[in-house]
């Protein structure tokens, strides 16, 4: 696995042999930043990256000059992973956070440009994720959510839905956040 952009483009992330994440492929990767290039400046950009898994996206958005990405893991070693690899790579805009995704988003305080979630795509429930997210009013206005996930979920008619892209088996959905007037 490597990073595909901005100025870490070609380093490798070489998780330890077991390690129990499924990356995002090299492959989609390029393609949703390919999109998220052509619709952004990275710089000054806000990220939250759940289920951060290896911490590609999160490695991704850095290099690509993010203001700050921080990235959610549930999983103590996946989420040590991550940090040693931003500390290895110089990424000082990376933020591990061992925490599970649904106890995290309820206590997050800040807003964000960008949301993206790779859940395991057999997690249960994985379909009411873009309500848990949204609902909790940390995506700026008209800035994306986003939610990678397989063939077999279609968000289509989530009033959020913006678009969807696949690159192989890999899909990915985009909400856009909306004002809310309280």
């Amino acid at each position: 696995m490597r990073i595909i952009g901005g100025r870490l483009k070609g380093l490798a992330i070489n998780p330890p042999m077991g390690y129990s994440a499924r990356p995002t492929t090299d492959f989609a990767r390029e393609g949703l930043f390919n999109i998220l290039g052509n619709e952004y400046e990275f710089e000054d950009l806000k990220v939250l990256d759940l289920f951060g898994g290896t911490g590609a996206i999160a490695f991704e958005f850095a290099s690509r000059g993010a203001a700050h990405v921080w990235s959610i893991e549930m999983n103590r070693d996946n989420a040590r992973f991550i940090r040693s690899e931003a500390a290895r790579l110089g990424l000082k805009n990376v933020t591990a956070v061992h925490s599970n995704v649904f106890d995290f988003l309820p206590i997050c305080k800040e807003k964000f440009d960008i949301i993206f979630a790779d859940p395991p795509y057999a997690l249960e429930g994985l379909d009411t994720i873009p309500d848990k997210v949204l609902s909790q009013g940390i995506l700026y206005p008209e800035r994306y959510f986003i939610l990678e996930h397989g063939g077999e979920y279609s968000f289509k008619d989530h009033p959020a839905f913006v678009k969807e892209r696949c690159y192989g088996r890999v899909h990915f959905s985009f909400f856009e956040g909306k004002n809310v007037s309280l």
